[in-house]
């Protein structure tokens, strides 16, 4: 028997984006634009080359992996809790914490690189998982439900980081001082050899998240005890698992992934504090990164990488006559037809046992 399509995610993914595009495609005719040119943009985001001028430029492809890097850590900080039955929709805030975090110490400590920058990355992670480990105390000690709480905490951690950076040394009403050199992610190599891009090193803190990500979850008796809580606590409790410390564990680690992400921000790219009072929707694009991915850690990495190559060409589609709502429509077009895996699901396994009654196979 030929091998069915019934819970692929990496065909359901597949699916979704090239629906997304086609209806993309269909809009564009109808409103008189040229969809030859937002393919252009997106050939040229990742792989640099520009198919109209017939020249390269590796500058973009550095600054769509930059753009990914945030996008792809909170996509595991979303994705894992999905799998362990949470729905933390505080990763906006836990961003935004994760950045104070790693802004305070890379300001106010004056240490050797290899002490500084990794504690100003962990301290990014520490400050992005207590903020995740209030919604979940909330919920193991009060039933507080975590979407209600985190959604709050995104509010107040957009403010609270915006009042403690106007009071670090130097600060003004829109951003702090420089960040020590010693603790910054930034690469004068990698920026070479993208042509002065802002690639940076915190790659390498993206790939380890994965890996990390990918262990917990799926090999280890921890995280197989996460998956068991979210999947149903009364059976989980039954079994011996404390249900309760395993919430908040599942919202810690869920945080520390946001809060890299806001380290790889104020760290890799753009060396200072911010002074904000909007949200930047890393942590909701997050949402969509985790769903696209299927929730696994390769499958995050590569629908991180595709909504990087769409954000970082939104710049290049207005030059060529593309307006930014097209790239908000693809991306919610890709998210509504994730949703629609069912029934997706459903046509592909029906497509399989037509093609399989043709073949005269079982």
């Amino acid at each position: 028997m030929k091998k069915s399509f019934k819970n692929n995610q990496l065909v359901l993914s597949l699916v979704a984006v090239l629906a997304s595009f086609l209806v993309a495609i269909l809009v564009m005719m109808l409103t008189g634009l040229n969809p030859l040119h937002f393919f252009v943009a997106l050939i040229r985001t990742f792989s640099g080359y520009d198919v109209l001028r017939g020249n390269f430029n590796p500058r973009y492809i550095g600054e769509f992996l930059q753009t990914s890097l945030p996008l792809i850590l909170t996509g595991l900080s979303i994705g894992f809790a999905f799998r362990t039955g949470m729905f933390n929709i505080g990763a906006e805030g836990q961003v935004i914490m994760g950045s104070l975090g790693a802004v305070c110490v890379g300001i106010l400590f004056d240490l050797p690189i290899f002490i500084h920058l990794p504690l100003a990355v962990l301290t990014a992670a520490l400050f992005g998982a207590l903020w995740a480990a209030i919604p979940g105390i909330l919920k193991a000690k009060f039933g507080v439900h975590e979407v209600v709480v985190t959604i709050m905490l995104n509010y107040t951690a957009l403010y609270l980081s915006a009042y403690v950076l106007k009071l670090l040394p130097g600060s003004d009403n829109q951003k702090t001082v420089d960040i020590a050199s010693t603790a910054l992610l930034r690469s004068d190599f990698l920026r070479s050899i993208t042509s002065n891009s802002r690639l940076h090193w915190g790659f390498i803190v993206v790939i380890l998240s994965i890996l990390v990500f990918r262990f917990i979850i799926d090999k280890t008796t921890f995280g197989y005890e996460l998956r068991a809580v979210g999947f149903n606590p009364s059976a989980s409790e039954y079994a011996g698992i404390k249900v309760n410390s395993r919430i908040v564990y599942a919202m810690i680690i869920s945080g520390a992934f946001a809060g890299l992400a806001g380290a790889m921000l104020s760290l890799g790219t753009f060396d200072y504090g911010r002074v904000m009072f909007h949200f930047e929707n890393y942590g909701f694009d997050g949402i969509s990164v985790a769903l696209l991915g299927g929730n696994t850690g390769l499958g995050i990495l590569l629908s991180g990488l595709l909504f990087g190559i769409l954000k970082s060409s939104q710049t290049m589609m207005q030059s060529l006559g593309i307006p930014l709502e097209i790239v908000n429509i693809v991306s919610g077009l890709i998210i509504l037809f994730v949703a629609m895996q069912y029934g997706i699901q459903a046509l592909l396994s029906r497509f399989s046992k037509g093609k399989e009654r043709e073949d005269g196979s079982v």
